[in-house]
């Protein structure tokens, strides 16, 4: 076995000790090389389970956390995918193995055009990238089947509520009741009566900012 391999079945087994179990994620995991969007002073590091630093202050979060909340959406190949947050691009390539369409929005400037890129030197021709505010872009292209929030939110946004259809499903980090600078992620899935929501693992991601950003 190479070193490659022996590092692309390592990275895997990891995110099966963390608890990733779902067939088609793992191999949407190991088909996407992560190095392809990770800073070039940080490509030893991209198999590594650990957060790296992007441009415009960004980070691209930790391997087995992007997992569990793709895991989390249930994605399916009919599925029409909304992402909100970007970053690097790894996520939308990773959406765009397991579902029909994804459209992904980011308000910096700069890692809009860089992951557009990205995407593009990977195939994922299924991924269009918006530079916009995706807190209120969502409903112009909706509705979605899946919605990803790359950040935390007390609540959902009414907008991207408006662009989830119908036995939607959204997830999102948010801040746990009384500890507010603790966040966990949550799956909220669109039924009659409004959104069900349902835990499903701590986390650290920053809470999202509205607006197009106009300096980066």
């Amino acid at each position: 076995m190479t070193d490659a391999a022996a590092g692309r079945a390592a990275f895997l087994l990891e995110l099966r000790a963390r608890g990733i179990q779902d067939v088609r994620v793992l191999r949407a995991l190991e088909s996407v090389p992560r190095e392809a969007f990770t800073p070039h002073r940080y490509q030893d590091l991209a198999r590594r389970h650990l957060a790296l630093p992007l441009r415009c202050g960004q980070t691209l979060p930790e391997p087995w956390l992007t997992a569990r909340m793709i895991e989390a959406l249930s994605l399916s190949p009919e599925h029409r995918a909304l992402e909100i947050g970007t970053g690097s691009g790894y996520a939308a390539a990773l959406m765009a193995r397991l579902s029909a369409r994804v459209l992904t929005i980011e308000r910096f400037q700069t890692l809009a055009v860089e992951a557009a890129a990205r995407l593009r030197e990977q195939g994922a021709a299924n991924v269009r990238v918006l530079w916009d505010d995706g807190l209120v872009a969502g409903p112009l292209a909706g509705p979605f089947d899946r919605i990803l929030v790359e950040g935390a939110l007390a609540e959902p946004p009414d907008a991207l509520v408006a662009a989830l259809a119908p036995d939607g499903v959204m997830v999102m980090a948010r801040p746990e009741r009384g500890a507010p600078l603790r966040r966990r992620i949550v799956r909220l899935t669109r039924g009659a009566g409004g959104l069900d929501m349902t835990s499903i693992c701590p986390c650290r991601l920053q809470p999202i900012v509205p607006g197009r950003s106009r300096l980066l």
